[in-house]
């Protein structure tokens, strides 16, 4: 990642440098998520008037009066939070090099957010979706692998957009992922969907006549003879969600939310689910899927010694 130029001296710029530098080869974050820890960063780093205030002697009540001027100047709060993250990661970082003996950003509280479940199509509105004909249309056929795909395995974006036909491994119906920090992992294809991408690579060949070395084993790419990129994905999803006439805003992310939300009403198994989808943390799985609360609200009637109803 090549800093650009910045104003920031170098008493703020050379720990900043330095923190980037470990979050992309020692942690394997992408290039967004540096990108927007750098702006957070430097952010703060150009509030502070005091001229001889630098990494090292920024104390707590100074990060608090950054947050609140945030607030007062109308930032959301999950802008708040993001910013707090950045501030709690960094210092950590200068606690490991022995460069602080405190983490001044550890105590700051920030104002909750609304927490907004994304919305997922059911059952039937994914077989409308994906019930397109797509053998005299090259262009419909790639499409159809990828959605298949995305509803199959519950990839993200990134993790469509960056795979390779050697990850698929068509004997054992898997394909490989690599997913956020770079974490790989493992997860299955179904039939309809191994089907729908033998499909399409019987008709790649029509799009690589020009395609660069770097893109030569990308599984999707577009008739531009390049790796397809994610704003022409999330712009074919749309598209063929107002072809097939669901009326609604439909987005990749929304493909991968389904498939977890239908995984986990018919499985209630959120480890597994949590696996699938490649999740850190539980609480993440927790918060990313519906649960079907109807029918956990009978298995606990029925499971629990002290919830089962007398005869």
């Amino acid at each position: 990642m090549t800093l650009p130029d910045t104003p920031l001296t170098p008493q703020w710029q050379l720990p900043l440098q330095a923190f980037l530098h470990y979050l992309r080869f020692e942690r394997g974050y992408s290039s967004a998520t540096l990108d927007s820890y750098q702006r957070q960063l430097q952010q703060l780093a150009l509030s502070i008037a005091d001229p001889g205030s630098h990494w090292l002697t920024v104390t707590e009540a100074q990060l608090k009066q950054h947050v609140i001027a945030m607030r007062r100047s109308g930032a959301k709060p999950r802008t708040i939070a993001l910013k707090v993250a950045a501030l709690r990661s960094f210092y950590r970082f200068m606690q490991a090099q022995a460069k602080r003996t405190d983490n001044p950003a550890q105590y700051l509280t920030v104002p909750k957010a609304a927490r907004n479940l994304p919305k997922n199509l059911n059952v039937d509105q994914l077989n409308h979706l994906l019930n397109f004909d797509s053998h005299d249309d090259i262009l419909a056929c790639r499409d159809k692998a990828m959605l298949e795909l995305f509803y199959s395995s519950g990839l993200r974006l990134e993790e469509l957009v960056n795979a390779d036909i050697g990850d698929i491994n068509w004997q054992e119906q898997l394909i490989k992922v690599t997913g956020k920090g770079s974490k790989q992992r493992i997860v299955p294809v179904g039939k309809i969907a191994l089907k729908a991408l033998k499909d399409w690579l019987t008709q790649r060949p029509a799009f690589t006549a020009k395609l660069p070395a770097e893109d030569a084993n990308a599984l999707f790419i577009s008739k531009q003879h390049k790796r397809i990129s994610p704003r022409h994905v999330r712009e074919r999803v749309q598209l063929w969600a107002k072809q097939q006439g669901l009326n609604q805003q439909v987005h990749p992310h929304m493909l991968r939310h389904s498939f977890a939300s239908h995984m986990l009403e018919s499985s209630q198994d959120l480890r597994a689910v949590q696996e699938l989808l490649g999740h850190a943390n539980l609480s993440t799985t927790q918060v990313y899927t519906h649960l079907d609360f109807a029918h956990l609200a009978k298995v606990y009637d029925n499971a629990h010694p002290r919830a089962k109803k007398k005869s």
